[in-house]
């Protein structure tokens, strides 16, 4: 069931409405109503996309002990399409033409002839379809957390995010939005008084005259989710000269190594993407050549404990979204227990990034970061020995 077993793959949104409560029936029926096949709910595309209660992707059957768990609620969205293989298009559309073909003396088909002949391949596949073989079924699973009102959405496919919003409103009546770099920022810095810092960030030129003040990824002036390609660059020079243990507000610590994966992209969409694969890639020579010349962490591989809790994953610059992440293995013995622990693990492990990304929220947004964007500056402009390393 989605977040209940394996690794873990997730976006994070808030939901604009009031705190849900306690999930009950009424949740439930809501979402039966709109159940995959109760009630059609295409988009103009032809997609299909319906609600399911998560053991399996024929699951309908919304209950209590299943669906609400540790006062969270967990479903899935299941979008249906039609996917028609590409080459049996060509296939039909080639058979048709050639007995088109065949009438004419020349035996070379004419320009209408090939009209008519992939009308032909369309309609013929179209009648096909109506049975369902060219259909594809694909579930994504959704843990709303009724303490934070936030949604954990089991994917980080911007197509998923636009289906399940529209689904979601009609469902609940509320919509939701991204819990990127920019966003929880601002969260964070209102409980401070800092929002103007964060209002008036731009991206900081970690390498004078080569670091570019504009991101090609950021779809407009406004957005601040570059303070994400800066967090992960940050934590990287923090790890590096002064600690691999990063203290919280919380009074606890957050043990933190940068593993497994890097990659680092231009901002401008000029010089490409790199990726860096290697037990420790931010200590390679190529990784720091790769600042130097302008490129910025889009997302990068974390192994953080805290709490004697330890997990492993991939943390993505601009959206905070999480990938592939391992979980401690639950302790209790019964079934219903692991599940319960295993939501208590999720909001301890968003609890943990949370605290670690406020530390560089207080820093970015306070009269302090111009002294420590200097630290930073002088700490690139070091040059580092050449050693072997494996680069994917």
């Amino acid at each position: 069931m989605g977040f209940f077993s394996g690794r873990v793959t997730f976006a994070r949104c808030h939901v604009n409405g009031p705190l849900p409560g306690m999930f009950g029936p009424e949740h439930l029926e809501r979402l039966q109503g709109l159940a995959i096949g109760q009630q059609r709910t295409a988009a103009a595309d032809g997609v299909e996309i319906g609600w399911t209660a998560g053991d399996h992707i024929l699951d309908t059957s919304f209950e209590l002990e299943k669906n609400v768990v540790n006062d969270a609620l967990h479903f899935c969205i299941r979008i249906d399409s039609q996917k028609i293989p590409a080459d049996l298009v060509r296939a039909y559309a080639a058979v048709e033409l050639k007995a088109l073909a065949d009438s004419n003396s020349s035996g070379i088909p004419s320009a209408s002839q090939r009209r008519e002949a992939r009308q032909r391949a369309k309609e013929r596949l179209e009648e096909e379809a109506a049975d369902g073989r060219f259909l594809r079924r694909k579930a994504c699973p959704i843990l709303w957390d009724a303490p934070s009102n936030e949604l954990f959405i089991g994917t980080t496919s911007v197509t998923v995010l636009d289906r399940l919003h529209t689904l979601f409103e009609q469902t609940f009546g509320y919509g939701f939005e991204p819990l990127g770099a920019g966003r929880q920022m601002f969260r964070l810095a209102e409980a401070r008084r800092q929002t103007r810092g964060v209002d008036d960030a731009g991206p900081a030129p970690f390498v004078p005259g080569v670091t570019p003040s504009e991101m090609a990824w950021a779809p407009d002036e406004a957005n601040r989710d570059f303070l994400g390609n800066e967090y992960l660059l940050w934590l990287w020079y923090i790890l590096e000269t002064e600690s691999d243990t990063i203290p919280l507000g919380d009074g606890s610590e957050a043990a933190v190594l940068l593993a497994r994966t890097l990659v680092l992209e231009c901002p401008r969409g000029q010089t490409g993407r790199e990726s860096i694969t290697s037990d420790g890639p931010t200590r390679l020579p190529e990784a720091r050549r790769a600042i130097q010349s302008g490129k910025l962490p889009r997302k990068v591989g974390l192994i953080v404990v805290r709490h004697d809790q330890q997990y492993e994953m991939t943390l993505q610059a601009e959206t905070l979204a999480v990938s592939g992440c391992r979980l401690p293995a639950p302790e209790a013995a019964d079934e219903r227990a692991r599940l319960e622990e295993r939501v208590t693990q999720l909001r301890h492990l968003l609890e943990t990034l949370d605290l670690m990304y406020d530390v560089f929220s207080k820093r970015r947004a306070s009269d302090a970061w111009t002294k420590e964007l200097g630290r930073m500056q002088k700490w690139l402009q070091r040059e580092e020995p050449r050693r072997a390393s494996a680069v994917g």
